[in-house]
């Protein structure tokens, strides 16, 4: 009996991905044509890798869309839970063609940890220096993480409006980022489209700024791709540091992160004119509190370690810092490491929050963070007073328990994946602190390199089986967990 047939038998629509899937290569067809206009632009010799592969997904695209014929247009929960854990290895899989034939190519293992960690806005790099990549690989790096910020499944659901009845909402819930999804409009593909539109209109803002300051019209697109996705990649191996003299490049990135951590829904609200909402936001109020707190430790560390240079160094440089890590970017200014253990201890704790649930950052998010403390604050009341009926509430709302019991749940299984992949590194001669600080790391989203705890500055030195095992954990923790591990269950392939 064929795979195939055993998954139609299990009520799985496969005709109806394969179609979907087939449309999703051609879109991603279309992305790589801009860095294969860019490089030829720019007179390199990439342009033909870039070309080739986009030939070559859309003949694929083209096969799957046209051939795939669905006996029915209906999508469940499983079929939405598999295509998106699908899509995201799909997209790498074509994504990473390029560098494996570009003028300074990867082997195959860097090529797909480079491409999962773009398309996860992870920001990892195996790359030692940038510098001598092409224009046109650079643009694919920033394209990779932009795509990736918003959700290659959002993007689909926003130009194909026919998916709003045939499991749209089933991929919306499988591939946004949080605990619960409040649509802002009544269809789900209308509520994509205005999230990307916000998207959009955020990165073009972000580009001009940047353009209007030291950095270069390319520089600019490269940056404003990696900031507001959250993904962290840099044009310049120096990264930020390469204009760490420019105060006003970091004030509009440090203002851009931010807005990249905030849960996007608030962002159409605010630009609605509803700013009640954000001043009621829970979530968010604590997300600002947070980002003050470790600005005052910060820069007490700072004072204490002997490190201040000038004004910037115990404000924006901080500042930049904070924001850079709990959203998940992971971009770093250039005397970082030298601000004492206190400072990395803080980081570990922001790798971990993560920003507001419904944005394109990494972590855990600050509303499961809340959640927890709610709860544990009325279990320990209970200790106290062991008959009393407490309820944990957000936004002025009672959450139910099962949402409450499923945050736990998913902040044990996030914990427990993080040693798990720590423990899996080490068999593969990681040293041990790497190891669980390179898994913590890529299960984050955050792409902060080795180099933090000592043992190098790029990925480039990992064997190839802990890249593997790394790009599963970026896969994981960009989809939170359950959407790949619920495909690994036996109970989701049972009729």
């Amino acid at each position: 009996m064929s795979a195939l047939s055993i998954i139609s038998r299990h009520m799985i629509n496969v005709r109806m991905l394969m179609r979907i899937l087939g449309w999703l290569l051609l879109i991603e067809a279309v992305f790589l044509l801009m860095p294969a206009a860019t490089s030829l632009c720019y007179g390199e010799s990439d342009w033909l890798p870039f070309l080739s592969t986009s030939a070559l997904t859309a003949s694929v695209g083209l096969v799957l869309a046209l051939r795939s014929r669905p006996t029915a247009s209906h999508m469940g929960k499983r079929d939405g839970y598999l295509l998106t854990a699908l899509v995201w290895v799909v997209f790498s899989f074509f994504g990473l063609i390029p560098f494996l034939f570009c003028s300074e190519p990867m082997t195959y293992s860097d090529a797909f940890f480079e491409a999962m960690s773009g398309f996860t806005t992870t920001g990892a790099s195996v790359i030692t220096s940038v510098d001598n990549m092409s224009h046109g690989v650079h643009l694919w790096r920033a394209l990779m993480q932009w795509i990736g910020g918003m959700g290659i499944i959002l993007f689909t659901l926003a130009v194909i409006p026919m998916l709003n009845h045939s499991g749209g909402m089933q991929m919306f819930n499988a591939e946004v980022t949080g605990i619960t999804h409040d649509k802002i409009s009544p269809r789900i593909s209308q509520t994509a489209k205005n999230l990307w539109l916000i998207y959009i209109i955020l990165t073009v803002i972000l580009i001009a700024l940047l353009w209007a300051g030291p950095m270069n019209l390319f520089d600019s697109i490269c940056h404003a791709f990696g900031a507001i996705s959250t993904g962290g990649y840099s044009s310049h191996s120096a990264g930020i540091a390469a204009w760490s003299g420019s105060v006003y490049i970091k004030l509009v990135l440090i203002v851009f992160m931010f807005l990249g951590g905030v849960n996007f829904g608030l962002i159409y609200k605010a630009l609605h004119g509803n700013f009640t909402a954000i001043r009621q936001n829970d979530v968010f109020k604590t997300y600002v509190g947070i980002i003050a707190m470790m600005l005052g430790f910060f820069a007490l560390s700072i004072v204490w370690q002997g490190k201040v240079e000038s004004w910037q160094s115990v404000t924006i440089d901080p500042l930049f810092q904070i924001v850079s890590t709990i959203t998940s970017t992971g971009f770093t200014v250039n005397n970082f490491e030298s601000w004492g253990p206190f400072v990395l201890s803080l980081t570990f704790v922001m790798m971990f929050f993560g920003a507001c649930a419904g944005s394109t950052s990494g972590g855990a998010k600050i509303d499961r963070i809340l959640y927890l403390f709610k709860n544990a604050d009325n279990e320990l009341y209970r200790c106290i007073y062991p008959h009393s009926i407490l309820s944990v509430k957000v936004n002025e709302k009672v959450v139910s328990p099962d949402l409450v019991n499923k945050v736990i749940a998913f902040l044990c299984i996030y914990m427990l994946l993080i040693v798990a992949g720590g423990m899996a590194l080490t068999a593969c001669g990681v040293p041990l602190v790497d190891s669980f600080f390179s898994s913590f790391s890529c299960i984050s989203n955050t792409g902060l390199g080795a180099g933090v705890t000592g043992y190098g500055n790029s990925y480039d030195i990992l064997p190839d089986a802990a890249k593997w095992i790394l790009s599963l954990l970026m896969l994981t923790g960009r989809l939170e967990i359950f959407t790949v591990l619920v495909l690994l269950t036996p109970a989701f392939w049972r009729r």
